[in-house]
């Protein structure tokens, strides 16, 4: 009876050292990469921009991944037992596990209407309704395009269905296993993302406009900030932010993970690796979309959220029967790379609620699945129904109010707790930390970055966590 019990609450692995990294980076790559980051790159000056945002990935990013990952595989436990295992007795740290809990669902009903909108754009793309449709970038007076994602947002309905459909697949997939389904899944759309996005970038660089696209794109350039109006540390918080949103740090998303794989690699070349991937993808996205901008658009790259649902969409209609079939490629990479990071949050959701209440798989992935559905609506609504509601002045709506607790809050706080944790001696400290992450083959923690680990990165985090506070209101 007991070696039964003992083998019904064993803890399932992944099957490769592939299929860790990949469904990792699947987490981190999603609309933060192939969305946000393009668009925050076009409203912040370009090339600088760049060049910071990689600075904060490698000197923030990945210590704190190399953290959760460690965290994840010493406790065997989801985000929100993690603590229990590790923390010493009678302490509260306890509470973050399940403040990293909540933000998985936070940000999951908000990330399956946005995946839905790529699903919908995707067969919007693919059965033509772009074609012919009159738009600002062909030269034509109106802006029917831009004007499809508004007539999108005030529909509800197929919103709805969009959502309900991310939903149900996410449930299929992670309520078939880890190994089973979710890592093969998941190495599948990696694949495919990776091909795709390549093969337009390559189309890209063909384009007229490719030149002064890269230029702006990978070239610092302070002329260019000061048309647009842009200060260096509007550029440093807001590439600072962007670092800690792509990688989904500071609420548990890559400790579960890190439960999931044996001690053969040490955890810092992991974590580099899958953050070099993560940073492929973004890097990629801005080759494909740069060109395009500069070629059909007038250099106009500064749209903001909408560079993806109302300029791109045009751009490709621009280019006829040859924009059709990219432009449903591109939509399909969007949506493999959403779909990604909504597998391994729902993941986490389901190993957080099955450690805390207990149950069958499929069916803690059922009442999940019910559940994130429903708490997903109001991010619908916000743009219809509920359109009066403005959390933070006009334009804004119920989706900005969950990325602000999310993004501001949730994954800048988490991840300072996260790092506190793991290097002061009233948490788990700094020795264990590091034993762990250095188990196994690999790149490993030098004993010359103890200083920065353990005193400088929270200080700067610290400072982080305020300015990003701070600058959100002003």
């Amino acid at each position: 009876m007991e070696s039964m019990q003992q083998k019904t609450t064993e803890r399932e692995k992944l099957g490769s050292r592939l299929g860790f990294i990949l469904l990792s980076a699947g987490c981190a790559i999603g609309v933060g990469n192939v969305w946000k980051f393009p668009w925050m790159v076009g409203q912040h000056g370009g090339g600088l921009f760049v060049l910071i945002y990689l600075f904060f990935l490698l000197s923030m990013g990945i210590p704190i991944m190399t953290m959760e990952f460690s965290l994840g595989r010493a406790s065997q436990k989801s985000p929100v037992k993690l603590y229990q295992a590790l923390a010493p007795k009678g302490s509260h740290w306890h509470i973050h596990g399940i403040l990293a809990y909540l933000g998985n669902i936070i940000l999951m009903m908000f990330y399956t209407t946005v995946t839905g909108w790529m699903l919908i754009y995707f067969m919007k793309s693919l059965i033509g309704d772009f074609v012919g449709v009159e738009n600002a970038v062909s030269g034509n007076a109106t802006t029917a395009i831009p004007e499809m994602f508004g007539q999108m947002l005030a529909d509800p309905w197929i919103q709805l269905i969009a959502m309900g459909i991310v939903v149900a697949v996410a449930c299929i997939v992670c309520s078939l296993g880890v190994k089973k389904s979710l890592e093969k899944v998941t190495k599948f759309m990696m694949v495919a993302l990776l091909v795709i996005m390549v093969g337009i970038a390559i189309y890209g660089f063909t384009l007229p406009g490719a030149g002064a696209g890269l230029k702006f794109y990978l070239i610092p350039d302070f002329e260019v900030m000061a048309q647009q109006n842009i200060t260096l540390f509007d550029i440093i918080v807001g590439a600072m932010s962007q670092a800690f949103f792509t990688l989904s740090l500071g609420i548990g998303s890559m400790a579960i993970f890190g439960s999931y794989i044996d001690k053969e690699r040490s955890l810092f070349g992991e974590a580099i690796n899958v953050a070099l991937l993560d940073t492929f993808v973004a890097i990629v996205a801005g080759l494909i979309i740069f060109p395009a901008c500069f070629t059909y658009n007038n250099g106009q790259v500064d749209a903001g959220p909408a560079l993806i649902f109302q300029t791109i969409p045009s751009i490709f209609n621009a280019m006829g029967i040859v924009g059709q079939i990219l432009g449903s490629f591109f939509f399909l990479f969007l949506l493999f790379a959403a779909l990604s990071t909504v597998f391994a949050v729902f993941e986490n959701i389901i190993a957080c609620t099955q450690e805390l209440i207990g149950g069958n798989r499929k069916l803690i992935c059922v009442l999940c699945g019910v559940g994130l559905f429903i708490l997903s609506i109001p991010c619908i609504l916000g743009y219809n129904v509920w359109s009066g509601f403005a959390p933070f002045g006009e334009g804004t709506a119920v989706l900005d109010l969950e990325d602000f607790i999310v993004s501001t809050l949730l994954l800048p706080i988490g991840s300072l707790v996260f790092t506190l944790f793991c290097v002061l001696k009233c948490g788990w400290g700094y020795d264990n930390f590091v034993k762990e992450a250095n188990t196994g083959k690999g790149i490993k923690i030098q004993s010359w970055m103890k200083v920065y680990i353990k005193y400088i990165l929270p200080v700067l985090l610290t400072v982080f966590v305020g300015i990003s506070i701070v600058t959100f209101f002003l």
